[in-house]
């Protein structure tokens, strides 16, 4: 008896990995059933706003596991599953990605060629706010070919955080340099 196509089987098995995966506080991002030798190799990517440490991972897995032993019939044979977070080069596709993304460095490709170095601030329904240099822009999604995050090895500038969040709350951005000003003093 032959095995049905990956395709197939992903399509099968997301819905109830997808459920297993929510039960336990967390976004499904991807599952990818490839053949590995004699075995199928089960990848499951999880992610939350809260981000994902190893404890959550031996949670998820476990939970996977049964509902994959459950529905061994799809699978057709034995498998190895693997669970893991998504790497800080998953591309951001997603409103959620987004918002997680909050304070980050994004290097963005724009459909029209246009190539942004930004900070993100609030990420909305269709689009998100960006700081370039010192300029705040508003960016739909659907303009965005692709968009990472960049790595940083120190902690962003106070000062492009603070533009952020004043943007944020509706705050005037001349009203309140002009206090900060004072206060410093």
């Amino acid at each position: 008896m032959s095995s049905p196509p990956r395709g197939e089987i992903t399509a099968q098995l997301e819905p109830v990995v997808a459920e297993a995966v929510a039960e336990q506080g967390f976004d499904l991002e991807e599952l990818d059933v490839q053949q590995a030798g004699r075995r199928r190799l089960v990848k499951v990517v999880i992610d939350s706003d809260g981000g994902v440490g190893l404890d959550d991972i031996t949670e998820v897995s476990r939970s996977v596991a049964k509902v994959l032993d459950a529905h061994e019939h799809v699978l057709a044979g034995s498998y190895t599953l693997e669970v893991t977070s998504p790497g800080v080069d998953r591309p951001l596709t997603k409103q959620r990605h987004w918002k997680r993304a909050r304070y980050r460095l994004v290097k963005i490709r724009l459909t029209g060629g246009e190539q942004l170095v930004a900070r993100v601030g609030d990420a909305g329904d269709e689009s998100v706010q960006v700081l370039v240099g010192a300029e705040l822009r508003q960016v739909a999604y659907r303009e965005v070919e692709r968009a990472v995050v960049e790595v940083e090895f120190q902690q962003p500038p106070a000062e492009e955080l603070r533009k952020l969040e004043r943007a944020a709350s509706g705050v005037s951005q001349q009203g309140d340099d002009r206090e900060d000003t004072e206060e410093s003093r």
